[in-house]
């Protein structure tokens, strides 16, 4: 697990298409581009540079479908559940193969921009026999009409921590984050938005500490929920806000230490009493399941919004959050 801006995240390089400034920030289940363009006989390279308006892909050669597996309809209803909220963009799948590994197909898709604006790409996924995963670059990906419900179902089982909205699980947003980490704090300007705009939405903070580059963030999570026991949901947003905006105290354990009873009493409580809740093994067992809980639904940096299922960065330009989270709505048959 790291802090988002040490790397760029292969799940992110298909959203990136329509957040490409957002790249190196960003993650979100969605197949990455490859290196190179894949050597299918009759899948050229989209030419550059871009065209002034929607690009026209070759024809696909129907001596590239050579699986049974995956179909046409279920790569693009896989695609349609992950880019329906841009209008535009658009794609075509070029090719579906066999390969030596019986029941493992290699997909081939072409993907541009109705536009013009952006160069189109080839790209391409492997399909797992299973019927229900992909292999993206490096990544494990679910696969199908509806790729966020395995997601979303754990989610509502075991998301467990302090929450806005409504106490139903419906339509639920869970945010994974950590208090040290500048990103975390620079998304909760969107989260406070998304409270706004979706009042019907449960929208909740989970703790996820990446304590090998942020050594203070397991002892704050360890106050948040030691605030929420003690003083309820108010108090603990009141307790994070206070947090995130004193992040630089976080720097050092003496630091950590007044940053925190600091936030402790700006919401209202007993620093003592707090500090003595966060030193008991059952609150350490607490953030430890939380933090399995974001590995086990493939969570691979903060801050990670999973909306219904879906992961998108939660420090995303908020117009596209907005959307995304529209969108995901939408097909979730929730009315807004």
């Amino acid at each position: 697990m790291i802090c988002p801006s040490t790397r760029l995240f292969g799940a992110a390089a298909l959203l990136s298409l329509s957040l490409s400034a957002f790249q190196a920030s960003a993650q979100t289940q969605v197949p990455p581009a490859p290196a190179q363009t894949p050597a299918t006989p009759s899948s050229p390279e989209p030419s550059a540079p871009a065209p002034a308006g929607p690009p026209t892909f070759p024809k696909p050669d129907p001596a590239n479908f050579t699986a049974t597996a995956p179909t046409k309809d279920e790569v693009s209803g896989f695609l349609q559940a992950n880019w329906g909220y841009d209008e535009n963009r658009m794609w075509q799948v070029q090719a579906i193969l066999k390969t030596p590994v019986e029941g493992l197909s290699k997909v081939v898709i072409f993907v541009g921009d109705k536009t013009g604006k952006e160069k189109p790409q080839a790209l391409e996924f492997f399909a797992l026999p299973d019927g229900k995963h992909i292999i993206s670059g490096d990544e494990v990906i679910p696969f199908g009409e509806h790729p966020f419900a395995d997601t979303r179902a754990q989610l509502q089982q075991r998301a467990d921590g302090p929450y806005r909205g409504p106490a139903s699980k419906n339509f639920e947003m869970v945010e994974f984050a950590d208090f040290q980490c500048p990103h975390c704090k620079e998304a909760q300007a969107n989260m406070d938005k998304l409270a706004t705009d979706f009042p019907n939405a449960r929208i909740v903070f989970q703790n996820n500490p990446i304590a090998s580059i942020h050594p203070e963030a397991e002892k704050a999570a360890e106050y948040g929920i030691c605030v929420a026991k003690l003083g309820g949901t108010n108090a603990f947003f009141q307790f994070a806000s206070a947090v995130f905006d004193g992040q630089a105290g976080l720097s050092t354990s003496d630091g950590a230490t007044l940053t925190l009873n600091s936030a402790v009493t700006k919401a209202g409580l007993d620093p003592a009493k707090v500090a003595t809740c966060a030193g008991t093994p059952e609150v350490k067992a607490q953030v430890d399941a939380s933090v399995k809980l974001a590995s086990d639904v493939g969570i691979v940096s903060v801050p990670t919004l999973v909306v219904d299922g879906r992961s998108i960065p939660a420090n995303a330009p908020y117009d596209t959050l907005k959307k995304i989270v529209e969108y995901q709505a939408k097909l979730d048959g929730i009315t807004q």
